[in-house]
């Protein structure tokens, strides 16, 4: 995978955040869970985004959905059952933590989960636009 040119521009002054968390996506992703994200149309409300990841086999009780500053970390954790004998295993009881870094301002609506997808919902309110004139100071 290519690296993401740097955001060390003399004119991108303090994105170092950004690049930290982009590095910290990129790393992350080991294609399990697969998920789609997908807009949601919307009359005269913000813009909505839903997350939809497909976790067959996992119970509300083993899926975990945080948001730890701008992170929102999904976690699935399945447990062997003890005393179950397989003549053939081919689904694997498996853990995975999948983790999308949310804009500023980006709000958390919701999770639900329906015939083996977990949807969580997002908001993204129109940013204020703000114009603020910065007074300059002389030696006078």
């Amino acid at each position: 995978m290519s690296r993401i040119p740097s955001l060390s521009s003399p004119f991108l002054l303090g994105f170092d955040e950004v690049e930290r968390a982009l590095d910290r996506v990129v790393k992350g992703s080991d294609g399990y869970p697969p998920y789609n994200v997908e807009r949601i149309a919307t009359a005269n409300a913000p813009e909505r985004l839903r997350i939809t990841l497909a976790v067959a086999g996992f119970t509300r009780e083993q899926l975990d959905v945080t948001l730890q500053e701008k992170e929102l970390v999904i976690r699935g954790r399945q447990i062997d059952e003890p005393g179950r004998s397989f003549l053939h295993r081919g689904i694997a009881a498996r853990q995975f933590q999948r983790t999308f870094v949310l804009a500023d301002g980006m709000q958390v609506l919701g999770a639900e989960l329906r015939n083996g997808l977990l949807s969580v919902d997002l908001a993204r309110p129109e940013p204020e636009r703000v114009v603020k004139r910065i007074d300059i100071a002389t030696d006078e």
